[in-house]
Parts: structure tokens; sequence; C-alpha cells
């Protein structure tokens, strides 16, 4: 263990230096990299210097004993830095585990309104909103990439864009099937209904992560429509990019123009098939994949919101929390915080 956090404190500090060479802080995409690589080893970094700080005074204290004067005290505070450095030992456990390479980077998210109709398609607006809000809270920016409008309300299907700092680590627990139970704002006759909207959240990838080949693709563009299929826009700016090896298609409306549409379309594709690719490669190691908490299998029912009861359930792990409202209104972090104790548990045990 203190060979691995000598390693990173050793690797921390040359970033260090790579970064205050002037080259370097002329080279934005460099220098991003650096930077990038530096703040996943920060955290191991700062609590080896903790760590090696409390060997220190243990030392300090066990000599302070011997003293006639000093020595309850020295004992006393021998004893509170024992407990400091054991503590700190079984921390190392967890930030010593393999890192997800994906976890620092911005996402992509899809949600779609899936079983349960119009219903289904508001639940998804309400999951948007959630997210949105969610989002707001830890600092990120939300941008859409995307959305098809239900005709009573809320999305059949809205893409969108999270941005900030580590955003997949936490948002990747989210992927797979949320159900909600409650009367619907269309049912007349009161009766609680059952419907679900699928979550997809994928790491935003890089030019190098992937590679698409121009002969491989088919673009249409068309008018862009509004809420109902109502046209609004007289020009032909919205993008459709089938991939035709995998037959995956993205659309992009929401920009002004076709340019742009283009280019986020690009960026959506590429997240899905960069998904695509370590859905595969996962499933070839076998139960790698369903031992995770997400799996981002869309089937994967892994949450459900019952008003009637004001409880929210997280199945994967067990855990229920009565403040419905508040989790509707962007409150995610005693959930998401849970699953990735869950997570960190489970590795610990190797499973």
């Amino acid at each position: 263990m203190i060979e691995r956090l000598e390693a990173i404190e050793k690797r921390y500090l040359e970033l260090q230096e790579e970064l205050m060479k002037p080259e370097v802080f002329q080279d934005i995409q460099k220098a991003t990299q650096l930077n990038k690589e530096q703040s996943s080893l920060k955290e191991a970094y700062e609590a080896y210097q903790e760590y090696k700080k409390v060997i220190e005074d243990e030392k300090d204290a066990k000599t302070m004993m011997k003293d006639p004067e000093l020595g309850e005290f020295a004992k006393e505070e021998y004893a509170s830095l024992e407990a400091k450095r054991q503590e700190l030992e079984s921390n190392f456990e967890i930030l010593l585990l393999p890192k997800d390479p994906n976890d620092g980077k911005d996402v992509i998210v899809e949600i779609r309104g899936a079983a349960g109709g119009d219903e289904a398609n508001i639940f998804a607006g309400d999951l948007y909103r959630m997210y949105c809000y969610y989002a707001e809270s830890q600092g990120w920016k939300v941008e859409e990439i995307n959305a098809e409008e239900g005709v009573a309300g809320g999305y059949s299907q809205v893409e969108f864009r999270v941005k900030g700092d580590n955003v997949y680590s936490k948002l990747k627990y989210e992927s797979g099937s949320h159900r909600v139970q409650r009367v619907p704002e269309t049912e007349s006759q009161g009766r609680i209904q059952t419907s679900t909207a699928t979550v997809l959240v994928m790491p935003e990838v890089e030019d190098v992560d992937i590679e698409i080949k121009e002969s491989d693709l088919r673009i249409d563009v068309y008018c862009a429509s509004g809420h109902g299929g109502q046209g609004v826009n007289t020009t032909p700016s919205a993008v459709r990019i089938t991939h035709l090896p995998t037959n995956t298609v993205v659309t992009c409306q929401n920009q002004r123009s076709q340019i742009q549409n283009k280019a986020e379309a690009m960026q959506v594709l590429k997240a899905r098939l960069y998904e695509a690719e370590l859905e595969r490669q996962e499933q070839e190691l076998g139960s790698e994949r369903r031992s995770k908490i997400g799996t981002g299998d869309r089937s994967e029912k892994i949450r459900t919101y019952n008003y009637p009861q004001n409880r929210v359930t997280d199945h994967r792990i067990g855990y229920s929390t009565m403040q419905l409202q508040k989790v509707m209104d962007g409150d995610l972090e005693d959930i998401i915080e849970a699953l990735i104790t869950e997570d960190q548990a489970r590795k610990l045990r190797g499973e």
C-alpha cells in the first residue's frame, strides 16, 4: 500500500513540475490533460501527506511520553493519533481501488418515455427536471441537445449534456428503467398507474476515444419541428445521422444551424457507439458487468418513485427514502452516495 502511495506522490509532483513549464502552459490541450490526471491523484496525494504527518507526530508523542510532566498528555495525544492513523489506513483501501477511466468525463444523458403512453412521457419530463436541479446543486452545466415533446407534456425523448467536475462518477448509476406509481394527470377515474421511463448515461467521447468513418454515415437534413409536429423552421437545419454498420440513428434539431446540429449529433453518436463498445467488452469478461450496480441495461428496473406512499426505492441496494418530493426537486445526493458506498464495498470484497 505504501509503495502505491509513494508512486502516486511521485507522479503528482512530476505533474506539478510539468504544468509549470511554459511550453505546457501554452498548449491548452496538453495542460487540460495533465490537470485532469493531477486532479484524479489529488485526494490520494493529500491523504498520504496527512498520513506521513500523523506518523511523525506519533513518534514525537512517543518520545514525550517519557517526560514526567508531559507523559499523561502525550499518552492521550498518542491514542488520538493512533486512531487517526488507522482511519486513514482504512480510507486508503478505498482511495486505491481501480478508478473508472470515465469518471472525470462530462456525460450525455438520454431519457425516453417507455411503458405508459402519455404518462410515461410526462414522467420522462419529470426526470429531466430532476437531473437539471441536481446538476445545478452540484455546480454543473446542462445543455439540451435534442428534445421530442410529448402530446400531453413531458418528452417522448430528450437528450442533454451535463458538464462539470467528475459528472460521470455520480450520474453513471442512473442508467436503467425508472418506474413511477401515481395517479396520472390524464386519469379521470383517480386510478393509480405504473409507468416507466428509461435513462441512459454515456461518458462524452473525445476524438481519440473512437473513430467513425465518413463512409459509414448517412446524413439527412430536414426542417425542425415543434410541439405536436408543427414546423418551426422553414429551412432544413435539423440533422439525422445514421451509422450504417450498427444502424444507430441520432437526430438533433435544437441548434440554430445545420452545422451546429450536425456537430451535436456527432457527439451523441460517438457517445452511443462508445457505450456499445464498453458493453461488448464487459460482456466478454463474463460476470463483471452483471456484478456492477449500474449496467446501463435499459430493461433493468433500478428505481421506483411511489407517489401515494411518498417513497423512492432503489432496488439495486434496497435503499428507500420517504422524501419523494425532495428527490424530484433534485436532492439525489443521499441516494447517489449510498450507491457509491455499496459499489466500493463490493469492489473491496472482490466482487
